[in-house]
């Protein structure tokens, strides 16, 4: 047990240092793959209405989308990150409380609190145990029948495309670190009070939407 609590204590702080560098010149970097992102956070984010948990808000590109009614708590483990959130904020409709919090333990989050769960390129960040752990907060702090809706990225089965990721990823993973083999599905659906109820693709095979919604 001290060994695994050790390994995910070493986890997390290899991701908010990386992350603490890597938030200065973030969207700079991702500004090619934005292009693309910035045409699909309406369509993820426009239907959301109510107690809105929005965990790894990254630097709050997600925010301007959020209907009036929603009332938006925003997360991030890197406190620079957090930052830049709070910037973009500022031209958001919704009520807007944006924090520096681990999505793996949310110690200042209230439980059964929530209507819906936004990630966008979170779970594939963590590595499989951190995910569990994310898994299990969703679990508490979603109200029965709250919903989740995940954006993440998979490995593409068709040869071109997997080629084309596989030139990538060390790029991904040393910059951002995610990768395109996290089991984020398979981790959901081994939850006993989360139910998956739709997985879709935006774009390929490759950036997954994963729907569900946690039981009575």
């Amino acid at each position: 047990m001290k060994g695994s609590l050790k390994k995910e204590d070493e986890e997390r702080r290899a991701l908010q240092l990386k992350y603490d560098a890597t938030a200065w010149f973030y969207d700079i970097l991702d500004y090619p793959w934005e292009r693309q992102y910035r045409h699909w956070r309406p369509q993820l984010i426009g239907d959301i209405h109510g107690e809105v948990l929005e965990a790894g808000v990254g630097t709050g590109r997600n925010l301007k989308y959020y209907n009036s009614d929603v009332n938006l708590t925003a997360v991030d483990l890197c406190k620079a990150m957090v930052q830049r959130a709070k910037k973009r904020g500022k031209f958001a409709v919704c009520m807007l409380e944006c924090l520096q919090e681990d999505a793996t333990k949310m110690t200042s989050i209230p439980s059964n609190h929530f209507d819906w769960i936004i990630c966008t390129f979170l779970c594939c960040v963590l590595p499989d145990d951190l995910q569990v752990l994310a898994t299990r907060q969703f679990e508490r702090v979603l109200k029965a029948g709250g919903k989740i809706r995940l954006l993440e990225m998979v490995y593409s089965k068709i040869p071109k495309f997997r080629k084309r990721q596989n030139f990538f990823a060390p790029f991904v993973e040393k910059v951002y670190g995610a990768r395109f083999d996290r089991n984020t599905l398979e981790i959901l659906k081994e939850s006993s009070r989360l139910r998956i109820t739709n997985t879709y693709f935006l774009k390929r095979d490759i950036y997954q939407v994963i729907e569900g919604y946690l039981v009575e």
